[in-house]
């Protein structure tokens, strides 16, 4: 006996939608890990729920990845240190963070 086939679309009931979201954010988080685990790679996830909370999973430290991804996306002439400092401050302000 298969899986049956779903439709992609939002959960309409409040209590599986949660539990939903719980399972398939283990799911994401675990294969996160594999990835960085089997592949030798640096994994950075972020995830926001609905009622604003934050998941994250990093296969090293949060705070160096995200400073790496900051420095590869900006132009290389016009970035400085404190550049860098100032955009990744911006996106850290504010936010309640859940560690898996």
């Amino acid at each position: 006996m298969g899986r049956k086939k779903i439709t992609i679309k939002k959960i309409t009931d409040e209590r599986n939608r949660q539990v939903t979201f719980s399972k398939r954010k283990f799911g994401l988080m675990k294969k996160a890990y594999e990835l960085s685990v089997l592949c030798g790679c640096e994994v950075g996830l972020i995830m926001f729920t609905s009622n604003n909370k934050l998941f994250q999973y990093a296969s090293s430290d949060m705070d160096r990845i995200l400073l790496r991804y900051t420095e590869y996306n900006e132009p290389h002439e016009s970035r400085t240190n404190e550049d860098i400092i100032k955009v990744y401050y911006q996106c850290k302000k504010n936010i309640y963070i859940y560690t898996y």
